[in-house]
This record gives structure tokens, C-alpha cells and sequence, in this order.
């Protein structure tokens, strides 16, 4: 508005109860800055507060992509540390150690095994508290978003084309979030079932079914417990949001 000649609001059509003629002095000083601090106020914290969640999210999701890709190549990186014992052959059983091949294997596996297990347990405590901090909030988000959505449709997009974009991008965001977690634990899960458990020892196999056991559970992001977030999520809203539309304007053009 500062660029637009003349005198503008943030959006001219928005009145202020007690400050009408809002286009005169004083009232027009006031209400600017009322309307400015408001949106100020507004944005930053919903833009915080979605920073907030993406990056915790994203670090989730970034550590359950790197503990499968470490799970993958385990038994791998556990011959590549028994090379290592300058051993001249990995078949053989050298002096320089009284622990045969199975045992020096299977020790790298157990330590690295212990810590994928723990930081698997850390990263789901992590989306827990989150989600449980989270949930009540997301789920008013998303109920008063639907209804924005479908008052702006009845409203007619040639007036609010502006604010349509806002709101489906509130929702898909949410949306996305939550699908990318449940990827990379449907990833984790795959990586366990493809880390060569087979030719661990007894101790190990029953490490790796504790692991899997957990893994099976997925790891999702939740409206207040009344969905999930998801991209099946997000098409059944905006499904929900054209049905009630729809409804709606057949209702209000009857004589």
C-alpha cells in the first residue's frame, strides 16, 4: 500500500468499527498502524511457529533416511573394519586376533546395531513430543482453514483469489510434512529387512526383529488425533471442501 498512490490499507475492503471515515485523518494513521501491527503480528507468528515444525520434522526425517542408509550397508562396513585388522585374508583366521571372523563381524554389528536402535528410539520419542505439542493446534488450523477455504470459494475467486493460494498452501504444507516422516519411516523399515540380518548371530537377528517390530509402527503426524497428515489426507480434505462448497452454493442460489 505505501507504493499504491494515494491512501491505501493492507486491504481497502477491511473496516474498522469506530474509526469510520477511515480514509481521514487521524482515524486513518490509527488504523494503518493497527492494521500493520496485526498482520506483523499475525505472520510472524505463524510463520515461526511453521519454521519451527518444518525443521523438526526435517531433522527426523533426516536422521531416519541416514540410519537406513547406515542399517543398509552394516554387515558391509563390518567386513570393511575386519580388512582393516590388517588381516591378509577375510576368510582366514589371523593370530593378530583371538576372536574368529563371525565374532569380530559380529561384535561391529552388535555396537552399531545398539546405536541405530537407540537414535531410532530417540527420533520417535522426538516426533512424539511434537506431535503431542502439536496436534491440538494443528487440528484448529485445519478446521478453521476448511472453513476459510469453502467461505472464500462461496465468495467467489474473482474476489478472493488472494487468499485461496494462502490457505491451500497452509494445508498442504501441513500435508507434505507429515507424508515425508511416514516415507522415511517406510524406509527405515525396508532398510532393516535389507541389512543382511540373516547372517548375524542369535544375539544380533533378535536386535534386528526388536528393530523391525518398531520400525513397523509408523511414524505419522496427526490433526488432533482425527487424521493423519498425509497426501490421502490432504485430497480427502480438499474433496470435503468441494462437496461442502458445492452444497452450499446450490443452497443459497434457491429462490
Amino acid at each position: 500500500p505505501m507504493l499504491l498512490p494515494g491512501r491505501h490499507f493492507m486491504d481497502d475492503v477491511v473496516l474498522l468499527y469506530g474509526l469510520e471515515p477511515m480514509f481521514e485523518t487521524p482515524n486513518y494513521q490509527i488504523s494503518f498502524v493497527l492494521m500493520g501491527s496485526s498482520c506483523v503480528l499475525i505472520c510472524y507468528l505463524c510463520a515461526n511457529i511453521s519454521a519451527f515444525l518444518i525443521i523438526v520434522t526435517g531433522y527426523v526425517q533426516a536422521q531416519m533416511l541416514a540410519l537406513s542408509e547406515e542399517l543398509t550397508h552394516l554387515w558391509e562396513d563390518a567386513e570393511e573394519n575386519y580388512r582393516g585388522t590388517e588381516l591378509e585374508d577375510i576368510t582366514d583366521d589371523g593370530d593378530h586376533n583371538d576372536k574368529n571372523k563371525d565374532a569380530i563381524l559380529n561384535d561391529y554389528v552388535t555396537v552399531h546395531l545398539k546405536d541405530i536402535a537407540k537414535s531410532h528410539a530417540e527420533n520417535i520419542n522426538l516426533l512424539g513430543q511434537i506431535e503431542g505439542t502439536f496436534r491440538g493446534a494443528i487440528a484448529i488450523e485445519f478446521c478453521l482453514l476448511v472453513i476459510a477455504l469453502i467461505a472464500e470459494l462461496l465468495g467467489g475467486l474473482q474476489n478472493t483469489y488472494m487468499e485461496v493460494p494462502f490457505a491451500l498452501m497452509q494445508v498442504g504444507m501441513d500435508c507434505l510434512i507429515g507424508q515425508r516422516v511416514m516415507d522415511a519411516g517406510a524406509v527405515f523399515e525396508d532398510a532393516v529387512y535389507d541389512c543382511k540380518w540373516e547372517r548375524f548371530n542369535k544375539k544380533n537377528m533378535k536386535t534386528a526383529m526388536v528393530l523391525l517390530l518398531n520400525a513397523q509402527r509408523p511414524m505419522t503426524i496427526s490433526a488432533g488425533g482425527v487424521t493423519t497428515l498425509s497426501y490421502v489426507s490432504f485430497m480427502t480434505i480438499i474433496k470435503s471442501i468441494y462437496s461442502t462448497y458445492t452444497t452450499l452454493r446450490s443452497t443459497m442460489h434457491e429462490p
